[in-house]
């Protein structure tokens, strides 16, 4: 059964780091791509970071660029997304999600079918 669970959450201040993890089981990395996606009260679930099982390329969204990494250990079957220089306006729940054979061109919700339960991530002073 695939599955997917996410840790690493907390909360931090602004300017810190934290780093997620996704750890997967039930299948391999290989053949899905893992994206992160965040919601933050009130608003749309946003795609934020996404790593192809193949190629291992990635993606990320203009709002992380620079500040954020994702990376994948395929012995441990995880995924890892590195946040750094944190802001107020990053804190919300943090999603993983997995397609299969699925690309990372359009960080689009519909198009990954199996999702974690989430992290909470508060940027907070």
């Amino acid at each position: 059964q695939l599955q997917l669970v996410e840790s690493g959450g907390g909360l931090v201040q602004p300017g810190g780091s934290l780093r997620l993890s996704c750890a997967a089981s039930g299948f391999s990395l290989d053949h899905y791509a893992i994206s992160w996606f965040r919601q933050a009260p009130g608003k749309e679930r946003e795609g934020i970071s996404c790593i192809n099982g193949s190629s291992g390329r990635t993606n990320h969204a203009d709002s992380v660029k620079g500040r954020f990494s994702i990376s994948r250990d395929n012995a441990k079957n995880t995924v890892y997304l590195q946040m750094n220089s944190l802001k107020p306006e990053d804190t919300g729940v943090y999603y993983c999600a997995a397609a299969y054979l699925g690309y990372c061109t359009v960080l689009h919700a519909p198009f990954f079918n199996s999702w974690g339960q989430g992290t909470q991530v508060t940027v907070s002073s």
